[in-house]
């Protein structure tokens, strides 16, 4: 892949990252929502993708806990939802 394809790709990661960030403080997303979670592992995705032809090692660990936090994150949604709908089936 060529260098210009891998930075748009790293740019297209940062912009999901930041793009969720305001969404989050401007309230038009719940940090607790499915969709907060995702965009950022996306994002944080698309960064690691293209340090793997630019690397720098500082910016690839914090991606790295970005993508484990966000699947935290993740998961924690998933739990929630699956007893909501588990105790919404006993009323």
């Amino acid at each position: 892949m060529n260098s210009f394809t891998v930075d748009v790709v790293g740019i297209v990661g940062v912009a999901m990252v930041l793009a969720t960030y305001f969404l989050l403080q401007s309230e038009k997303i719940d940090s607790k929502g499915f969709l907060y979670s995702f965009l950022n592992l996306l994002g944080a995705l698309l960064i690691v993708y293209s340090l793997l032809y630019n690397w720098n090692l500082a910016s690839f660990v914090i991606e790295f806990f970005w993508v484990l936090i966000s699947l935290y994150g993740l998961k924690k949604w998933y739990r929630n939802k699956k007893q909501k709908s588990a105790s919404n089936g006993l009323d």
